[in-house]
């Protein structure tokens, strides 16, 4: 924030109180628990992991709940939170293609190798309001579902890779090296794009949609196809020195989008299709893809493109998909600002007398500025 406030301790006090009642509501209806946030919003949930950097349903149910629904100002607490925890090192990197899959699906091949999986998706629904909903439903009374069995099956890419018709995923050069963590290290351009893809993962959901659909809106040059989309749990493992051998630390539920651009191809070079890549915490599907989109439209100069379009903009984008950052840049204005108001009134008045005092003359602004920032010095 850029201002210190002081106020009445009273009042701030007082605020505390009425916040408490404004988020506990009608003390007649049964508290929400933290177990139905979790088991109940799930997606709310894998929002708040992911761009709050932390892995951890319980901690962000609660910060769902302390914050009355509000996404982002949840987001905020998670990271607060995260940043008081210690580090005590970095797990293997987790292979997506051994992922115990719930939901896959391609719009590249109809007839995938292992089978789509539809799960469980919003995508065949009509969008209109269930009003079954309003009654409590148990679980005996719940429709019966036919379970697939979890399964693991190798990425579309593979398949594309095989043929030599995409990019190459090879290790960007001096791999492995320690993994860049924007959660510790400041952002810094040029951005790699492991840097990129982390500021990505954690930015505003609302945010990469928009820039992701402004590159099908003819602020990109690239035709997007989803080459895979996947849901499920994916086990990770962390090497322990004194052990000498890795160990399973848990479970995580993981969201992953493979989106494939077309690419004209560069000099002496065969056209070949070209990747965007998302990654979140949890179900996130709408994430994951418009931020493969993003990610594949800031790939744009490397490729060799033109990229002249807003979601190219590499410092524009990771600068502003940040929305705890973009929170308190735009809510600070709600803080006291007498100093500076009276300031620009000053300025404003002295202006209209000076506009009176000169028959009407036109009055620079900028020499007016200038002139009442020199007579502050003074």
């Amino acid at each position: 924030m850029y201002v210190a406030v002081k106020g009445g301790e009273r009042a701030i006090l007082n605020s505390y109180k009425l916040l408490d009642q404004y988020r506990r509501g009608d003390a007649s209806i049964p508290e929400l628990t933290l177990d139905q946030i979790r088991e109940q919003m799930p997606l709310a949930v894998s929002r708040v992991m992911s761009e709050g950097s932390l892995y951890d349903p319980h901690l962000a149910s609660l910060a769902i709940k302390q914050a009355s629904g509000d996404l982002i100002e949840a987001i905020f607490l998670l990271r607060a939170y995260r940043t008081t925890l210690p580090r005590f090192g970095y797990t293997r990197p987790i292979d997506t293609g051994r992922m115990n899959l719930q939901r896959r699906v391609s719009s590249t091949f109809k007839d995938l190798p292992g089978g789509q999986m539809l799960g469980p998706t919003y995508d065949y629904t009509q969008r209109l309001l269930d009003f079954s909903l309003e009654a409590a439903r148990e679980a005996d009374n719940l429709p019966p579902v036919e379970q697939a069995p979890a399964q693991v099956s190798s990425r579309v890419t593979e398949l594309l890779q095989h043929d030599d018709l995409i990019d190459p995923e090879a290790p960007a050069p001096g791999d492995p090296a320690p993994a860049f963590d924007l959660t510790r290290q400041p952002l810094t351009f040029p951005a790699s794009r492991t840097a990129r893809l982390q500021n990505l993962a954690r930015g505003d959901e609302g945010f990469l949609l928009a820039m992701g659909y402004s590159t099908q809106r003819g602020y990109g040059n690239t035709h997007p196809f989803v080459a895979e989309i996947r849901y499920g749990t994916l086990e990770v493992d962390m090497h322990i020195e004194e052990l000498g051998f890795d160990v399973c630390l848990g479970e995580i539920e993981v969201t992953e989008c493979q989106m494939v651009g077309q690419f004209g191809g560069a000099e002496k070079e065969c056209p070949k299709f070209t990747r965007g890549y998302g990654l979140t915490f949890g179900y996130g599907e709408r994430k994951a893809m418009a931020m493969s989109l993003v990610d594949r439209s800031l790939r744009a100069q490397e490729l060799g493109e033109s990229g002249g379009n807003p979601a190219n903009d590499i410092e524009f984008v990771l600068y502003h998909s940040d929305n705890v950052e973009a929170s308190g840049f735009v809510q600070h204005l709600k803080l006291p600002h007498y100093v500076d108001f009276q300031a620009e009134l000053e300025l404003l008045r002295r202006m209209h007398a000076e506009h009176a005092q000169d028959g009407h003359a036109k009055v620079d602004p900028n020499k007016a500025y200038q002139a009442a920032s020199n007579a502050e010095e003074v």
